[in-house]
């Protein structure tokens, strides 16, 4: 959708990797309103699928006002196929600590499995130092998950910690077991898993942006 109107409707649209993380659509040409896009908005090319070539666009994403697959809104970018989402209860001890202070103590986590990323443990309120957080106006969108707000994290020595934690208040469907627990970047703190220490994950979220 763009500006009220739809500019694709396809049945045939191409997933293609272009970067590691997730695909991008590449549509029919016959299936686009290209009179209808802003020029900067529409790449063709010509693939090669199933051995045959294949006029299609790429649309940038940003560039339209919605996206839908059936009739369900589609955030970020398209969904991979090869994800896959599971959150599952947990009784084990979780522990999150940063410089030091112990920020979420919790034996009843959910635990977050995603594919390519490490687990994620979310945790009930009443687990966390709410004293210690901070309202954030970061937002950030999945199309796995829904939206996110933050929380930053000030210590009681003035230590501040942008962004650290983060909840998803109404998940979609998929997710909902998560709705109002709080994740933390395990990138970014120190983690205990039932008194043991855990190396901190490493992901290309700790890259700011990304």
């Amino acid at each position: 959708m763009l500006g009220g109107r739809v500019v694709v409707d396809t049945l045939a649209p191409v997933l293609v990797w272009e970067w590691p993380y997730y695909p991008t659509y590449h549509l029919p040409v016959a299936d686009v309103d290209l009179d209808a896009l802003p020029t900067t908005a529409v790449r063709r090319l010509v693939l090669d699928v199933d051995g045959r070539p294949t006029d299609l666009v790429r649309v940038e994403w940003s560039a339209m006002d919605q996206w839908f697959e059936e009739d369900e809104p589609v955030e970020v970018h398209p969904r991979d196929p090869y994800v896959r989402i599971d959150a599952l209860a947990s009784s084990r001890h979780v522990e999150v600590a940063v410089d030091g202070v112990v920020l979420a103590d919790s034996t009843r986590p959910t635990v977050l499995f995603e594919t390519r990323l490490p687990p994620r443990f979310y945790l009930p309120l009443p687990d966390l130092r709410l004293d210690l957080l901070r309202p954030s106006d970061t937002v950030t969108r999945c199309p796995y998950k829904g939206t996110a707000t933050y929380w930053s994290v000030e210590l009681p020595d003035g230590t501040w910690h942008p962004d650290l934690f983060w909840t998803y208040r109404a998940p979609v469907a998929e997710s909902q077991k998560v709705a109002g627990l709080a994740a933390v970047w395990t990138e970014k703190v120190d983690l205990r898993l039932d008194g043991v220490p855990q190396d901190r994950a490493r992901t290309h979220f700790e890259v700011p942006g990304t």
